[in-house]
């Protein structure tokens, strides 16, 4: 049997669409839903009954861990709910998982970024590794962009996972702040020359980032939004500086 582990947190704008990709495909979808103040349980509660209601923790994979420790299938796909699981892909785990010697997948992720598919820029192949028998993989829940660890030997699909984390630049801007939140955290637990960070996060981590996305891995050729997608990355630092400054100067608490 096959399981769907979901960590979620006020999605309701896409955990449906999520949900339906795999409904009537897996054999059971372990929701675990963060404290969702809007209308994601009810929508959740259409596909499955097995829903574990915890806290909204700033390093989001422990919810995904919880997910992943709720399933009883012999095998985990783990999808974030702006993932969707097309039938090419669907096919291809079916095969996969009546094989024997392989423990875990990566599976290549097609990212959209205000509906256009980025090509380029690093965003494709995306490979995440997703798919892996029960027992065999597991987060190490210890920063934002972790992959899962896999136990054993890890193969390849090569069917694309569409992923559509920016529909909006609202949504860009409310992911980017979250992440931005997290590194500044990590700042304040730390010890820093200020002049030295205020260098990096201002302009050297900018200017890497930007130059990185647009010009070594070509995200000229995805046009406005290759160009928009590598120019917002880049100020993601200087927000983390803006944020960690606040709390410096104004004692101000950081808030996930």
């Amino acid at each position: 049997m096959l399981s769907i582990a979901i960590a979620v947190y006020n999605e309701e704008k896409n955990i449906g669409k999520c949900l339906e990709s795999v409904n009537n495909w897996a054999g059971e979808i372990i929701v675990v839903d963060g404290g969702s103040s809007d209308k994601t349980i009810d929508i959740a509660k259409q596909f499955t009954d097995k829903i574990i209601i915890t806290d909204n923790p700033p390093i989001f994979h422990l919810n995904k861990q919880k997910a992943l420790d709720a399933c009883k299938g012999d095998w985990i796909l783990q999808l974030d709910a702006d993932e969707i699981v097309n039938q090419l892909l669907k096919n291809e785990i079916d095969k996969v998982v009546n094989e024997t010697g392989i423990n875990g997948y990566y599976l290549p992720r097609k990212n959209y970024f205000l509906g256009h598919w980025l090509q380029k820029g690093g965003q494709y192949p995306d490979w995440v590794i997703r798919l892996f028998r029960n027992g065999k993989g597991k987060f190490p829940c210890k920063n934002v962009h972790e992959q899962i660890v896999i136990e054993g030997e890890i193969g390849y699909l090569q069917s694309p996972l569409m992923h559509y984390p920016y529909r909006t630049l609202s949504e860009y801007w409310t992911k980017a702040k979250r992440y931005s939140l997290l590194v500044t955290a990590n700042l304040k637990n730390q010890h820093h020359n200020l002049l030295i960070e205020i260098t990096n996060y201002l302009f050297l981590k900018p200017s890497i980032t930007f130059f990185s996305i647009f010009l070594r891995h070509l995200g000229f050729y995805d046009g406005i939004f290759g160009f928009l997608f590598a120019f917002l990355s880049a100020i993601q630092s200087p927000l983390a500086l803006i944020y960690f400054l606040k709390h410096k100067i104004y004692g101000s608490s950081i808030k996930h």
